[in-house]
């Protein structure tokens, strides 16, 4: 994990600040590998600590960086010039504390998830954000071996295979097309050429495969592993999907995690049902929120980790399906995939009679408890040990 603390260019929190509540609020254990010059309206520019140079930030032409200062001491009168005298002090001081108080950047921790390393700049300026990725080309891991429900695939393996892990629906609404990502695991993943979708048992052909960076995309003719290519799609994909040459494997640990809130969707206007219906059904293929039934009445509730999510659902719905939407709160403290393996036994059997209101199935037509409170949930673990309660649920 890498975090870029963004806006430098506006007025904000001191750096050892942002770098305390970054490590406090999430768990962290991070290490500057850049520092701003200042802060807001005083915003000079940005000291590479990975690379070192100073990059100059111009406030009068702010999508072009003035200058790259190249250093071999600090105290450069050129660098005086440019910033002042008066930031370079705050700046070497600043490095001092850094020295002192952070660990030096190690490459085996960081890919083993016990350091991150932080980047500062405004992205908006595309400031500061080049030292990040530079970087990262030279720190990041290469690509990995991945399990499978038969094997473990390496990624110098001569056949293509992938998997899907994002859909991304309307990514242009003129064109109302949907993309599925696929990161790819082993092989060459060529244009024009069919490969196996697993699940669905046929083989697809793709003329224009994806490439992207932020905004920008461009047709591929080849891909490699650890690269990511945007698909488009008609509704064969769905997030979890396995692509190959031919081997019928199935990639895993792709989870859907429990949602946080939960609330009944209702349509606000009968006379676009059917819109209603196909932009759920597609904004919850992207994976951002999940769709629950209820069993006994059949209605529709949303699952988000984010409270925000529904405003977005909302706003998506109305935008880019011309369908509108009301949200009901729904009392539900977790929501648990139900698995037991005997689906006979009394005790299951029980459960789910004394449980149909609090039971649903997913998109996917799989079993979930929408506990509705933390009591609940802890007295029917212990009640009925032959089920198994999932708080995560693998897409397949």
């Amino acid at each position: 994990m890498i975090v870029f603390i963004n806006k430098l260019d506006r007025e904000g929190k001191d750096a050892f600040d942002l770098l305390d509540e970054v490590e406090t609020k999430l768990g962290l254990r991070v290490t500057p590998m850049s520092f701003p010059i200042g802060m807001g309206y005083n915003f000079k520019g940005i000291y590479n600590l990975w690379s070192q140079n100073i990059q100059i930030f111009n406030s009068t032409d702010k999508q072009k960086i003035a200058t790259t200062v190249g250093y071999d001491s600090l105290d450069d009168q050129g660098l005086n010039a440019a910033v002042g005298q008066q930031a370079m002090d705050e700046l070497k001081e600043s490095l001092e504390l850094v020295e002192g108080v952070y660990p030096v950047f190690d490459q085996k921790e960081y890919l083993e998830g016990n350091l991150q390393p932080v980047f500062f700049g405004s992205a908006l300026n595309n400031f500061g954000v080049q030292e990040l990725l530079d970087c990262f080309i030279e720190i990041a891991p290469p690509p990995l071996p991945k399990s499978t429900d038969k094997r473990v695939i390496q990624p110098d393996e001569s056949e293509f295979s992938g998997f899907v892990f994002k859909i991304h629906a309307n990514m242009d609404p003129k064109h109302r097309d949907r993309l599925a990502f696929v990161k790819i695991v082993s092989g060459t993943f060529k244009r024009n050429t069919p490969y196996f979708h697993v699940r669905h048992q046929k083989k697809l052909k793709f003329s224009s495969p994806n490439a992207f960076f932020a905004e920008k995309k461009e047709v591929v003719d080849e891909s490699f592993p650890g690269d990511i290519v945007g698909l488009h799609d008609t509704g064969n994909f769905k997030i979890g999907d396995t692509l190959t040459a031919g081997e019928q494997i199935q990639y895993k640990g792709i989870p859907s995690f429990s949602p946080e809130h939960f609330r009944f969707i209702n349509n606000a206007d009968p006379m676009k049902a059917k819109q209603l219906s196909k932009g759920i059904d597609q904004l919850m293929d992207e994976g951002v929120a999940q769709l629950f039934t209820l069993n006994l009445n059949g209605r529709k509730v949303i699952g988000t980790v984010g409270a925000l999510q529904f405003e977005v659902i909302q706003y998506r719905l109305e935008h880019e399906y011309t369908a509108k939407c009301t949200f009901e709160n729904f009392n539900v403290h977790k929501a648990c995939w139900i698995s037991c393996e005997d689906e006979e036994n009394k005790n299951f059997l029980d459960f789910l009679q004394v449980k149909q209101k609090f039971l649903a199935k997913d998109k996917q037509g799989q079993l979930v408890y929408l506990a509705d409170s933390a009591f609940s949930l802890q007295m029917a673990q212990q009640k009925y040990p032959e089920i198994t309660f999932h708080f995560t649920s693998e897409l397949h």
